[in-house]
């Protein structure tokens, strides 16, 4: 029998593994004597910061499970021993920091012996390619955000497309929750990067605690308070230097933690705002006083430790994002365009009990809520009959309003449990579950005017309608359990898991069929509801790590992944109300099915020494049931009427595969970075949701054979270098190199009719190749400035002002008819900042 909502709850509650996926670690290792090698029982190891410890067996082996993700001081002391204080030991999320620490036997009271600890050259314990980031990192490389990093990593393109995938493909968690647009994808949140202790990229296989995603996984890591006050002010601009090839953008940034009550309750906390006037400045002045866009976000949090194995943390997120959007065609005539404004805020509680030292557990409920607008005033003042005027040439838009307004409201409802389990000296277990409820609210009236393929409108056709109202409460949940088996002596590690999800679209489905209404249209008529069904998933995901040889590693990934579709997909236009007018042009599928992926991926690693490291590795990626529209409408759109009907579908498929050769060096006292190469080829039979309902609306041919995707970047090179000084001065470049990008030639005379028509083939030429440098440099002064250190940052975006090709037209043309400036990516940029920290 099919579980139902209620038995899947009841599971979820009672499920026995009750660690928030992703925001703790486990420091473990072995203590010896430094004479004889023989190991010490009995060491005392107490991390500082946390007052969280153990002791060695009489094996001299110790493990502490449960370690918030940061930075850390180690003290290993005994009686008749020289005490050790290791410094800077990073315990990164979801795995294991190990050490071997060897102790001096001593018979006078010596000097405790201090060691900076560096990073393991080759992490053992992860089987599919992840890249950590530390906010050291993240405060030394050219981004703006902490998930701008991703886009630097080999086997992601600057819109972030991870390995092939679509954007939308990446799930984006901040402490293990999401923070995720679930109406139309993507991350909705961003943090201020004061308030980040640092973020792992999953680009390559997953472990099972991660679901609902076909290309990766960004886990957001933030800080946590320690017994010393820390406070810091920071602000940049963009134009200080003059000219015009600038945002007119300022930032400013405040953060602050530290103890309310030492040892027991700590704060973070920590605010930033940015105002800009975008590139497009010179046009927006003649329309709109400034700022233009502005944006800021807000992160607080406070842990209560009641004893050092139980702790409660409290946290909020507030983002808020008010803008106005460009485009060259309405430049006279801007304030046809609606204003937008996205709101998103989170409150969480995270639980956190190590019950002994073999067994701890984390549990968290979470509300993130994302609203979105889209214009001014009421519906009813959008110009739905009224499409705006162009010039002469239809170009430019003169006149008019575009006819677009939206009040969006989705709030996602997460109950988590996670729990590990240490099973003797091979095993450790992780499970846990998870159930969100979803209250999602939509109300758009949206009208486009039908166009040619070719971006000329068709004026005296009536306008595309993407009007839809909705509200439903789908629900979604998943049980998974992980199993890391470690067989130090063969020289193996085993990373096997299964997840199971579920989700309740929690709606009917419009039975509808066309009935002709004359020789070139169709009347669409509703003959009853059909429910839409249970969707599940089991997704099996297999890791191993198998030492060849003192130096070197091999890694192998195999994993079965899923992503729900949008729940845009599945709503839009199904309202009975719009289904009887047949107004919606598109509409959604409650029982479309999950996308899904099959990936491997195969590397070795090798340290080639002066803490080099080589990795060579193949990757491919399999995707099925990917969304789709499929039309009823005539194919030629000048005579379909204004009741076409298209609904989404699962059909697309979508391959990518490629190898990836990566040198890195990541401790080194003065020089550390990153150099990879990687080929792909990314193919597909649609490369996005409407393509097919497009494709009718312009009287093309459909596809019908697999092309190139537009993110296929064949060959890709990318290089970050850091160069620490001796003059406190750190300059860190990050190099992009790809060959071109596909796009659509398929030209026309007159904006209206192709040379020839039977010649459409989606991707068939290739843009110019892009490259991009750029610049960071940051020196910190020698002195203080009222006890605070000060430092300064200037960075250069785009060092050589590359004229690099965003985007061509089908005829050939960069930034189309109009040499639209936007079809090149912005030239150079330069920041300058200052930081104040107490």
């Amino acid at each position: 029998m099919k579980p139902g909502p209620r038995s899947v709850l009841l599971t979820l509650i009672f499920f026995p593994a009750l660690v928030v996926a992703g925001t703790t670690g486990i420091f473990e290792g072995y203590v010896k004597d430094a004479r004889n090698g023989e190991p010490l029982p009995g060491v005392n190891i107490v991390i500082l910061e946390l007052q969280q410890g153990t002791t060695s067996d009489s094996e001299g082996h110790f493990q502490i499970q449960n370690v918030r993700a940061g930075s850390y001081q180690i003290r290993f002391s005994i009686i008749g021993y020289t005490s050790h204080l290791i410094k800077n030991v990073i315990i990164n999320p979801d795995l294991r920091t190990r050490l071997t620490v060897s102790l001096e036997a001593a018979d006078i009271n010596l000097d405790e012996v201090v060691v900076i600890q560096e990073k393991p050259i080759i992490q053992k314990d992860i089987t599919g390619t992840t890249f950590i980031v530390s906010s050291q990192e993240i405060e030394a490389l050219p981004i703006d955000v902490v998930t701008d990093a991703l886009r630097l990593k080999p086997g992601v393109t600057l819109e972030g497309n991870v390995r092939g995938g679509k954007s939308s493909e990446v799930l984006y968690l901040v402490d293990g929750l999401p923070v995720q647009d679930v109406l139309e994808g993507g991350l909705a949140a961003n943090l201020p990067n004061s308030s980040v202790f640092g973020a792992s990229f999953y680009v390559g296989g997953l472990d099972a605690e991660y679901g609902n995603a076909l290309s990766g996984v960004v886990n957001i890591v933030t800080k946590t308070g320690a017994n010393t006050h820390k406070v810091a002010a920071r602000a940049d601009k963009d134009n200080l230097f003059g000219g015009k090839q600038n945002s007119r953008t300022t930032e400013f940034e405040l953060s602050g933690n530290g103890p309310l009550v030492e040892n027991t309750l700590y704060y973070v906390g920590a605010f930033n705002g940015q105002l800009s006037d975008t590139r497009w400045w010179q046009d927006f002045d003649l329309f709109y006083k400034s700022p233009i866009d502005k944006r800021f976000s807000g992160f607080g949090k406070l842990d209560y430790f009641f004893s050092p194995t139980l702790r409660l943390g409290l946290q909020g997120l507030l983002n808020i994002h008010d803008w106005r959007d460009y485009e060259f065609g309405w430049r006279f005539n801007l304030a046809g365009l609606p204003p937008q404004k996205r709101t998103a805020y989170r409150f969480a509680a995270i639980l956190s009990h190590s019950i002994s030292e073999t067994f701890f557990y984390t549990a968290s409920v979470s509300r993130f809520s994302l609203d979105s607008r889209i214009g001014e005033g009421g519906k009813e003042s959008i110009p739905s009959n009224d499409p705006y005027q162009y010039d002469f040439f239809l170009r430019y838009v003169i006149d008019g309003q575009r006819a677009w307004w939206t009040d969006n409201n989705q709030a996602t409802y997460t109950a988590k449990v996670d729990g590990t389990l240490k099973a003797g000296e091979k095993h450790l277990l992780k499970m846990g579950a998870e159930f969100n409820l979803y209250t999602l609210d939509a109300d758009i009236v949206k009208y486009e005017p039908r166009k040619t393929y070719f971006g000329k409108p068709l004026v005296n056709e009536p306008q595309l309608n993407f009007s839809t109202s909705y509200r439903y409460k789908p629900k979604s949940g998943s049980l998974y359990i992980q199993d890391k088996i470690d067989l130090p002596s063969d020289g193996l590690l085993l990373n096997l898991g299964l997840r199971y999800d579920f989700l309740d679209p929690s709606a009917t489905r419009p039975a509808i069929e066309q009935i002709p209404a004359s020789d070139t249209s169709f009347a669409t008529v509703q003959r009853g509801e059909e429910k839409a069904t249970w969707k599940s998933q089991i997704s099996p995901r297999i890791g191993a790590a198998m030492q060849l040889s003192e130096r070197g590693y091999f890694f192998l990934n195999l994993g079965w992944y899923f992503q729900y579709p949008l729940f845009e997909y599945l709503y839009t236009g199904i309202d009975r109300v719009g289904l009887a007018r047949g107004v919606s042009a598109l509409t959604g599928n409650p029982n479309l099915e999950p996308e899904r992926v099959l990936a491997y991926e195969l590397t070795v690693k090798y340290d080639i020494g002066k803490d080099v490291v080589l990795s060579i590795g193949y990757f491919r990626k399999e995707t099925t049931n990917q969304i789709d529209s499929k039309t009823f409408i005539s194919g030629n759109s000048r005579v379909a009427g204004s009741y076409g009907f298209a609904e989404y579908v699962n059909n697309p498929n979508a391959e990518a595969k490629g190898f990836e050769f990566i040198i890195s060096r990541e401790r080194n006292s003065w020089l550390l970075g990153e150099l990879s190469y990687t080929f792909m080829a990314t193919e597909g039979t649609s490369g996005a949701s409407t393509d097919g309902f497009f494709i009718a609306q312009y009287g093309l041919p459909p596809a019908g054979r697999v092309y190139p995707l537009s993110w296929d970047q064949r060959h890709t090179v990318k290089a970050t270098a850091t160069l620490v000084t001796p003059w406190g001065i750190n300059l860190t470049t990050h190099v992009n190199y790809h060959s071109g990008r596909p796009y659509t030639n398929y030209p026309t005379p007159t904006g209206f009719e192709p040379v020839d028509s039977a010649l459409f083939q989606p991707n068939n030429a290739r843009m110019p190749r892009y490259i991009n440098i750029d610049l960071k440099a940051r020196w910190v002064a020698p002195f203080k400035v009222s006890a605070a250190t000060l430092s300064a940052y200037l960075e250069v975006r785009n060092l050589l002002n590359e004229k690099n090709v965003q985007w061509i037209d089908s005829n050939g043309r960069i930034g189309g008819e109009l040499n639209d400036p936007g079809g090149y990516y912005i030239g150079r940029r330069t920041t300058l900042g200052v930081q104040l920290e107490f």
